[in-house]
């Protein structure tokens, strides 16, 4: 799976991305972003966004539970133009410029928020605006108590546009949302985990990776379990969480009802019953 951000400059600090678990999914798939997918569409498994990088997928890897720990993902660094969300080349941009420009931002956001897998966000040093909003559109977020987050953009006479005003409120609650957006305050890591912004917050490191030291132990807990599982739980979830109980609970059967034709499901039940790990494929 190719994350491509390019240079939308969502990524302005450490703000670093980890996207675990496998889907069901063909070997040679790949992804970009595009409007175009859905979210129950069956995308590619894994891939790392860290300080401005973009991953790159490896040819022909597995995305079963058996993958190797060095098939799991390519890093490569952003640099120069591509390096980051830049206010001072947004104030050359014309005014008609900037809603194509946000409109981008909020698309590839979304589809980060669609991906079928789970997805983890590891804050160690500053996510401010748009960092905050991709953030936001993880399922996961994992911060070192130095690191600083905040959706600031009323400070500069503008909201948050990239589902900020949206997220927000379904993470910590409508009133608590509204305070931190309209007086664009910043807060820590601590802060940030006793008002549910965030779901873990490690001390930083001498490396300053923590947070993402602490997610990958993460994503490592959500490798093993089956793949097809995995994308229909959160599936499930995701649906369920906007809707009422009754209709919730529907959605859950209806999702239940895909892993049960699946290969997988077969090969944990006999795994189970010769105490051995099992060998999922994502079939």
């Amino acid at each position: 799976m190719a994350a491509a951000l390019g240079g939308l400059g969502l990524l302005r600090g450490r703000l670093r991305l980890r996207l675990a678990a496998a889907a069901a999914s063909p070997p040679s798939s790949s992804f970009s972003f595009s409007s175009s997918s859905s979210s129950s569409s069956c995308l590619g498994p894994r891939a790392a966004v860290r300080r401005g990088a973009a991953a790159r997928p490896a040819a022909g890897r597995s995305y079963g539970s058996e993958a190797k720990e060095e098939e799991e993902l390519r890093v490569r660094y952003l640099d120069d133009e591509h390096k980051g969300a830049d206010l001072k080349e947004r104030a050359k941009m014309h005014s008609s410029e900037v809603g194509s420009f946000v409109s981008k931002a909020r698309a590839t956001i979304n589809e980060m928020a669609n991906l079928p897998v789970p997805t983890i966000a590891a804050i160690d040093g500053t996510a401010l605006g748009g960092g905050l909003e991709l953030a936001l559109a993880c399922d996961i977020r994992v911060a070192a108590s130095s690191a600083k987050m905040g959706l600031v953009e009323t400070k500069l006479a503008i909201i948050p546009g990239a589902g900020g005003t949206q997220r927000l409120p379904r993470t910590i609650g409508v009133s608590l949302a509204k305070e931190l957006i309209f007086s664009a305050r910043i807060v820590d890591g601590e802060e940030a985990k006793s008002i549910g912004l965030i779901s873990h917050v490690v001390e930083q490191n001498e490396a300053g990776d923590a947070a993402y030291r602490r997610a990958l132990a993460l994503a490592k807990e959500f490798l093993p379990q089956g793949p097809v599982a995995m994308r229909v739980a959160k599936l499930a979830i995701n649906q369920g969480m906007e809707v009422d109980l009754v209709t919730g609970l529907a959605i859950e059967e209806a999702c239940y009802a895909q892993t049960i034709p699946t290969k997988d499901r077969i090969e944990g039940l006999l795994a189970f019953k010769e105490k051995r790990p099992p060998r999922y494929k994502g079939e």
